[in-house]
């Protein structure tokens, strides 16, 4: 049977190294690739597609959210776990809009990677369990009365005051294909038109 292929994604190349040698153990799991930011993921997956992909959330150039969900909107197929130092709900919150798969505290990697993996390899979804109390709040709606993310506001009211959409990446230090798929979720999440409705949404959110 084919292996499971992984690649990796951190900017620490001895964290790598421990959880190539955790993931080894198994038999029929592989790691096929190991990026150090999150522009190498990309071209990784130029190549070659895993089945999963294990990536951390701060690499430079192009941190493992921003790369999630470019993976996700060009290779829906591919399951993401996302691993970081991280705990609090923004970070989870963040995790989920950008519809991964899994999230685990780096401090729990050694005891709960293998069953995130085996877990998300059989269609689940798997999230540290030190993550519960955010998870619940977030799963019962506490703290997410907006439908935009953080990133979309900011792009929203970057296009509300005339910036082209160029322009909004240089600022935001991501590409112009980022920008216009974040404002093509926008418009598709709020069932805008036109560039007036969405300066008008912004006024009426006091973006502006």
């Amino acid at each position: 049977m084919k292996p499971y292929a992984i690649v990796l994604a951190d900017d620490h190349a001895l964290f790598r190294q421990g959880v190539r040698r955790i993931i080894e153990e198994w038999h029929d799991i592989q790691v096929i690739g190991e990026a150090s930011d999150g522009l190498e993921l990309l071209e990784i997956l130029k190549q070659s597609i895993p089945d999963l992909v294990i990536v951390d959330i701060s690499m430079p150039n192009l941190r493992g959210l921003e790369a999630a969900r470019e993976i996700k909107s060009q290779y829906p197929q591919v399951k993401i776990l996302l691993l970081s130092m991280h705990k609090k709900k923004d970070f989870l919150q963040q995790g989920l809009e950008a519809g991964v798969d899994g999230y685990i505290v780096k401090e729990d990697a050694d005891t709960q990677l293998l069953e995130a993996i085996q877990a998300i390899r059989a269609g689940q979804k798997f999230f540290s369990p030190r993550l519960s109390t955010s998870l619940a709040n977030l799963v019962c709606g506490k703290g997410q009365t907006d439908p935009l993310t953080k990133r979309e506001k900011e792009i929203v009211k970057l296009l509300a005051e005339g910036k082209s959409s160029p322009e909004i990446g240089e600022l935001l230090y991501i590409s112009v294909h980022t920008v216009r798929r974040h404002r093509d979720n926008v418009m598709r999440k709020l069932k805008l038109k036109s560039l007036a409705d969405l300066v008008r949404y912004a006024l009426d959110q006091h973006y502006l």
